[in-house]
């Protein structure tokens, strides 16, 4: 075999590895920040004592979590709220949890004048990721609240 037809050979290897791999990143950059293990617990307030709803979730991105927004809505609800509704809604608090991911929680008093109606609930979040991806899950957590 010659040395030109092994350059060639050599050099389409090399452009074939090098878009592969431009093709693996881009792929890998375009995925969506998860949401994971989302868990919703409700006290209703009693008497003179508040109440709380607490919320926690996992959420992950190969480029980090930028924030997660938080919104229960009633089971009643028709239809669910949507990602652009979550806009302006309220953030949970998150702290780093190792290779991009966080543990996200959210937690409000709750008042009397403040309670919710009994019923079923779900959580619906909007995380985002810190390459600005983004993930709505209407209903990452289900709770009740009684009174």
């Amino acid at each position: 075999m010659s040395k030109r037809v092994i350059a060639m050979s050599l050099a389409g290897t090399a452009v074939l590895g090098a878009a592969g791999a431009v093709a693996f990143a881009a792929q890998a950059s375009e995925a969506k920040p998860q949401v994971r293990d989302g868990e919703a617990a409700y006290v209703a307030p009693h008497g003179t004592r508040d109440g709380s709803l607490t919320f926690t979730v996992r959420v992950s991105d190969d480029s980090g979590v930028r924030g997660v927004k938080v919104l229960a809505w009633p089971g009643t609800l028709k239809p669910a709220p949507t990602a652009k509704e979550m806009k302006d809604v309220e953030s949970a608090t998150c702290t780093a949890a190792g290779d991009g991911a966080a543990r996200c929680t959210y937690t409000v008093r709750v008042t009397e004048a403040d309670a919710v109606p009994a019923g079923a609930w779900h959580v619906a979040v909007l995380a985002t990721a810190k390459d600005g991806d983004t993930a709505f899950v209407p209903r990452a957590a289900d709770f009740t609240a009684r009174r």
